[in-house]
């Protein structure tokens, strides 16, 4: 039995991952779904980007998990990689799910140079938080009608702090056992920080045939690499 604690990404909580949770469970594996500070359930609580690494670690503690799987997609891939570092040996594998991974001294937005003019105008325009995008942005990710309406429905603006503040690493990320899956639908190519750190021998690729949101999209799929990567 290994203990799955799982954050998403920008905008979402932890009902996004509502249909994997039963299937790891059902495996007889602990699952704990988190919702990060200032999101969904928690929107109004404030947060920078070491809030969220706090939200991981402090659930760790609070549920007295070892042998514990870390798993962020998207965004929440960079609190989920320091995390790991400061759970120590209670730490099994880390999953990073299409994700960012940290970079010392590194926020999200100076990793996309392109991207981040449009990321602080909406932060701009939204008292510091940053807007879930529209409909149209979430198509040709092999989502149903219904499941994107689900995502816009849900979704809440993202604080920006925690998109600005830089991350904090103690030892190189690639010392950590862990598996990057890979989104093929949201574009088939590695961005050069994750194709350099894929050549540890302590880190594992996988790609997966959907999109970028794949606890919606593929679910049973999602759950499957999961689980396999629990036995490594």
């Amino acid at each position: 039995m290994v203990n799955y604690v799982l954050a998403a990404g920008a905008w979402l909580g932890a009902w996004a991952w509502d249909e994997v949770v039963p299937l790891l469970r059902t495996a007889g594996h602990g699952a704990y779904p988190l919702t990060l500070s200032g999101l969904a359930d928690k929107r109004g609580v404030p947060a920078g980007q070491q809030t969220h690494v706090e939200d991981i670690v402090g659930e760790v503690d609070r549920l007295g998990l070892d042998d514990v799987v870390l798993v962020g997609h998207s965004y929440s891939g960079i609190p989920v990689g320091q995390a790991a570092e400061r759970i120590g040996e209670r730490l099994r594998h880390v999953i990073f799910v299409d994700s960012d991974v940290p970079v010392d001294g590194e926020s999200f937005v100076s990793r996309w140079p392109d991207f981040r003019p449009a990321v602080e105008a909406s932060m701009a325009e939204n008292e510091g938080f940053w807007a879930p995008p529209p409909a149209a942005q979430f198509a040709g990710h092999g989502l149903t009608d219904e499941q994107i309406e689900r995502i816009v429905g849900s979704a809440t603006p993202h604080p920006g702090a925690t998109l600005t503040e830089p991350a904090e690493l103690a030892g190189p990320l690639a010392e950590l056992p862990a598996t990057y899956i890979k989104c093929v639908l949201d574009g088939p190519e590695l961005i050069p920080v994750e194709a350099e750190i894929l050549t540890s021998e302590k880190w594992r690729l996988v790609e997966l045939e959907t999109g970028h949101w794949p606890m919606l999209s593929a679910p049973g799929e999602l759950a499957r690499i999961l689980l396999d990567a629990a036995e490594r």
